[in-house]
């Protein structure tokens, strides 16, 4: 696979894990910080919005992975 079609999969790939990780988090919130204090809520959406990008690093890290190098016949 070329890095022109690793990059333009991993986009939507990018696309759909952020779409369902604000999703996710969402609904966690919902169901679990209604009744807490703000403190915690505040550290709760810190967290989910810097977490999204561990699981997003491998998949950067594999978009731009270099081509192969072809071998040219003499």
């Amino acid at each position: 696979m070329t890095i022109r079609v690793r990059k333009f999969v991993g986009t939507f790939a990018l696309f759909a894990l952020a779409i369902v990780w604000t999703l996710l988090g969402m609904a966690l919130a919902q169901s679990i910080l209604l009744s807490t204090n703000s403190l915690l809520a505040w550290v709760y959406y810190i967290v989910v919005g810097i977490g999204w990008a561990l699981p997003a690093m491998p998949l950067v890290k594999w978009m731009s992975k270099p081509d192969p190098e072809k071998v040219k016949p003499r």
